[in-house]
Parts: structure tokens; C-alpha cells; sequence
């Protein structure tokens, strides 16, 4: 596996042009039918719940917890599917949220916890799965396939290369919004079953730490605010990043510019 994944990475630097084989239009008509089916068993399932959409507004938490786990667990299933790096939604406090003793979607703590680390590792693969073919589809581009001709890409695939599959667990573990290792998977063309396989086991240990946290020691609402909160603090903290950077590549360029004037 490792020989033909190495001869196929050579392939694609040498002629980044070739075709990569994946279907991604495909890919997105059985997303759309997984929404539509979410989207059907959601509504047969809260037409039967025993409460009216007014209940929500005088008494949420009591309406929340009478509702059923399986509409908990699909809708969060759902929300996830549709958390990735084109839509970087926070992740974390939703996890909590479902696994709170409150939400009541097991029976216990060992139920609970792999209940929402199944649910919320399916829904995460499939959104990473919609970034691997969203990234294929870019790369399909002829300009941006050259960046497998880089000596920086070089480095890094290499790199990715030594460990491909573990790196995509521990990067899926690691509670950052990184999403470099997913753009090196797919420029990489590493293939889709390890690369969802990889996904699904990193996103299943890092809800089952979350819902194991959140439950056992019965955090509540406390871990849905905390995450909720340290999620606006990183994304505020990249986007001042990349503010920083632009900010410092014009200063760079006016200087460059400055200097080659003539005096």
C-alpha cells in the first residue's frame, strides 16, 4: 500500500494535471439524498414528540430533555455534517450539549458517551469528506495543481508520507481548528476509505474525552458555554492572523517598493 501510495504521490507531482479519479459530483448527490432522508426522519420523529413548538419558548430545558434522543442525536449528527472548512462552524459545545445528563440520550454514562462519539464522529467524517472532494475539485485547477510542484509541498508530503493514517487521527484528535491535514491528504491524493477511516477514529476519541468530561462530571451547560466560548476565541484568534499578515505583506511590498525607488 505504502509503494503504490508513494508511486501515485510521484505520479501526481510530475504530471499534477492527471486525472484524480474521484466523482466528486456524485459524492455531492448522496450528500444532498443523506439531508433529505435527515431532514425526512427528523420530521416524523418530532411529530410525534408530545410537546407543541410553543413549549420551547416557556420551557426549554424541560422540553429539551422530554425530547427524543434519537431527534438529538440525528439533528446533532446533521450539524456536524455541515461543520467543515468552507463552513467552519464550532463543533465542541455541541458535542457537550448533547452529552450532558440533561439531554438524557442514553440510558447511562457509558451509553451516552458512545452514543454522541458515534453520531458526532459520522457526521464530522462526512463533513471532512465533503472537504476532500471540495479540495479535489479546486485542484483540479491547472495554476493551483502546481503547488504539488513546490519545494514546500514537497517537504511537507513527505513528511505526511511516514505516517499518513496516523496523522489523520491525531490531527482530528487534537481539539484546534486545523485543517492543513486535510488539504495535505487530498493534494497528496490520499485515498478516501483510509482518509474517512482516519477521520472517523480521531473525531470518536475527541467527543468520547468531550462527553466523558461533560457527563461524568455532570459540567451541564458550564462545558456548552465554555467551548462555545474558547471556539469564538480561536476563530477570533485566526482571523486577527490573518489580518496581521496582510497587514505585514503590504507594509513588506510599500517597503520593497520604497527601497527600489530612484533618489
Amino acid at each position: 500500500m505504502e509503494e503504490s501510495l508513494t508511486s501515485k504521490h510521484k505520479l501526481a507531482i510530475l504530471q499534477p494535471h492527471l486525472p484524480d479519479d474521484v466523482k466528486v459530483r456524485h459524492w455531492f448527490m448522496f450528500y444532498g439524498l443523506l439531508l433529505v432522508a435527515a431532514a425526512v426522519g427528523l420530521w416524523l420523529l418530532i411529530s410525534q414528540q408530545p410537546w407543541s413548538w410553543s413549549d420551547w419558548r416557556y420551557e426549554t430545558a424541560g422540553t429539551f430533555a422530554a425530547t427524543s434522543p434519537a431527534i438529538k442525536l440525528l439533528g446533532f449528527a446533521v450539524y456536524l455534517s455541515l461543520c467543515c472548512t468552507f463552513l467552519p462552524m464550532p463543533t465542541g459545545w455541541i458535542v457537550a450539549g448533547v452529552a450532558t445528563q440533561q439531554a438524557a440520550v442514553g440510558t447511562n454514562f457509558w451509553t451516552t458517551m458512545l452514543m454522541v462519539a458515534a453520531a458526532g464522529a459520522a457526521g464530522s467524517t462526512i463533513a471532512n469528506l465533503n472537504d476532500y472532494h471540495l479540495f479535489t475539485w479546486i485542484l483540479r485547477n491547472r495554476r493551483i495543481a502546481k503547488v504539488r510542484q513546490t519545494k514546500t509541498y514537497n517537504a511537507a508530503a513527505r513528511w505526511f508520507a511516514r505516517a499518513p493514517f496516523l496523522l489523520l487521527v491525531i490531527f482530528n484528535v487534537i481539539p484546534i481548528p486545523v485543517d492543513v491535514i486535510r488539504m495535505l491528504a487530498t493534494t497528496y491524493r490520499y485515498p478516501r476509505v483510509p482518509f474517512a477511516a482516519g477521520n472517523f477514529i480521531g473525531r470518536f476519541i475527541r467527543y468520547g474525552v468531550i462527553a466523558f468530561v461533560t457527563y461524568f462530571w455532570n459540567l451541564g451547560w458550564i462545558a456548552v458555554v465554555a467551548l462555545l466560548a474558547l471556539a469564538v476565541v480561536l476563530a477570533g484568534g485566526r482571523g486577527l492572523g490573518v489580518i496581521l499578515r496582510k497587514i505585514l505583506t503590504k507594509n513588506s511590498c510599500n517597503a520593497g517598493q520604497q527601497a527600489d525607488a530612484p533618489t
